[in-house]
């Protein structure tokens, strides 16, 4: 318990830290972004003065340094108009905008608002409007923020991403390390259970007794199987998926309400996949029960399988209560349930017998809110 506040602790103060280091960048170019907006604008009112000198230049003035610092701007689009705003000059914008009318019109209206305009006075009431716009490094400066706000929600995906990845692994390790413990403490009293049947078999009890007795043992046995290979790596064998399927079938329909009327169709001839026998048929328990459950132990179940070419297909047809659509993904998902004390791990569990352990296919082909659902297995053939 410790272990894992301190672990929660140390993911908080790692993402609280990222976040204030990225607000921290984010003010620091701020605070550049307007000391050099500030730059361009001292710079343009300096060659607003010397335009100034350059119009009241006479032949005795020194214009060598007005003009030095006019030349100079080869960064800062701007645009010089007189008192009723007609652009008189214009530096450091394309040419083809200058020669269009249209064109130089619309970036006017553009750098208008990117600046404000600075009076240039010359001669009495005689003046011109300097409007200017941001130099390219300024506006590709502008986006530095944003672009650095994209790097940081990449950053905190990835550490939620990795913390989640990280929950999930342990708690599959837990659900392994459970199924496991399960399956060795199963087996003790299962020993002795096979020893009592052996000491029955001797008196006189009828056979059939006995036979559906050393049935129920032997589902125990699967059933510790089954736990015993949570969490490795199963041994597959080839083996006929149709025959498989149905001796798990019919050992669920012997066993349930009268009033669930059972159909199963497959072709007549063998089909082979590599399947692990035990867990195979864990799968077609699961999806039977949950069908049964959603019918709540009265109507139709259906199980049809169906040879392609290189896949065989395993439909389970139930008239139950159906699912909502959005949900169609969600009810693989561990810990999801429907029923008031279900764990929800039934579907988690066989997909990940279907997907990871056969490499095959389970998914929702179809679904109905009180008509009932169709769910599908695909498996490639041996």
């Amino acid at each position: 318990m410790q272990f894992s506040e301190k672990r929660n602790i140390t993911r908080w103060v790692i993402i609280i830290s990222s976040f204030l280091i990225a607000t921290l960048i984010l003010w620091n170019t701020y605070v550049f972004f307007q000391i050099f907006k500030e730059e361009e604008r001292n710079k343009m009112e300096l060659w607003a003065n010397a335009q100034k000198s350059l119009m009241n230049a006479n032949l005795d003035s020194d214009i060598q340094l007005p003009s030095y610092i006019i030349e100079n701007n080869k960064t800062i689009p701007l645009i010089l108009t007189d008192k009723e705003f007609k652009v008189i000059n214009t530096k450091n914008i394309d040419s083809l905008i200058v020669k269009d009318a249209a064109k130089i019109k619309s970036y006017f209206e553009r750098i208008k608002t990117q600046n404000k305009p600075i009076k240039v006075n010359w001669s009495g009431n005689n003046y011109y409007w300097l409007y200017y716009g941001d130099s390219p490094l300024l506006n590709t400066l502008k986006y530095y923020p944003i672009a650095l706000v994209l790097v940081a929600f990449l950053f905190g995906g990835v550490v939620y991403n990795f913390y989640r990845a990280t929950k999930i692994a342990t708690q599959n390790k837990l659900w392994a390390g459970m199924a496991k413990e399960t399956a060795h403490q199963i087996g003790t009293p299962l020993s002795s259970l096979m020893g009592w049947l052996e000491l029955l078999k001797i008196e006189n009890i009828p056979q059939s007794t006995l036979q559906e007795i050393e049935k129920d043992v032997v589902r125990l046995q699967t059933i510790t199987d089954r736990f015993s290979k949570i969490g490795s790596e199963p041994k597959l064998e080839v083996v006929d998926i149709i025959s498989d399927t149905k001796s798990s079938f019919e050992y669920l329909q012997a066993r349930s309400s009268k009033q669930v009327i059972f159909e199963f169709k497959a072709p007549n001839i063998p089909v082979f996949v590599a399947i692990n026998p035990v867990l195979h048929s864990w799968t077609i328990e699961n999806l039977v029960k949950n069908a049964i459950n959603a019918m709540k132990g009265k109507g139709k179940l259906s199980i049809e399988i169906v040879e392609g070419d290189k896949q065989v297909y395993i439909t389970v047809i139930d008239t139950g209560s159906g699912i909502p659509k959005h949900k169609f993904k969600k009810i693989f998902e561990p810990g999801y349930t429907s029923k008031k004390r279900g764990w929800g791990l039934g579907l988690s569990l066989t997909k990940r017998i279907v997907q990871e352990y056969h490499k095959g296919k389970i998914r929702v082909v179809h679904s109905e809110l009180g008509k009932g659902t169709t769910m599908q297995l695909v498996f490639s053939k041996a």
